[in-house]
């Protein structure tokens, strides 16, 4: 079954940047990852300290894989530090 997360992240105001780069960094190779359908990342325009991460997995096996990569990892390590609120939402698709 596909599986759909929002991740929101809130930079802290002295770390936009930082976050904004460390975010990028997911991008490519959480793309080219097995079972990776969809990973977009948004930053919001009227609110800069605002990132939307969009992502979808074919199921939760490859979401888990994903979970265990280097890339994640790093991430998974690093972002607090820059992070000032994040929350995420499972979606499902309708239609």
């Amino acid at each position: 079954m596909e599986i759909t997360k929002k991740v929101v992240f809130i930079a802290k105001d002295d770390c936009v940047q930082e976050l904004k780069d460390l975010l990028i960094t997911m991008i490519d190779a959480s793309r080219e990852e097995p079972g990776c359908t969809l990973y977009n990342i948004y930053q919001l325009s009227e609110k800069p300290t605002e990132f939307t991460v969009v992502e979808t997995w074919e199921n939760q096996d490859f979401l888990n894989a994903h979970g265990k990569s280097d890339h994640y990892n790093h991430y998974k390590a690093t972002f607090e530090q820059y992070t000032a609120d994040k929350y995420k939402d499972d979606m499902k698709t309708l239609g």
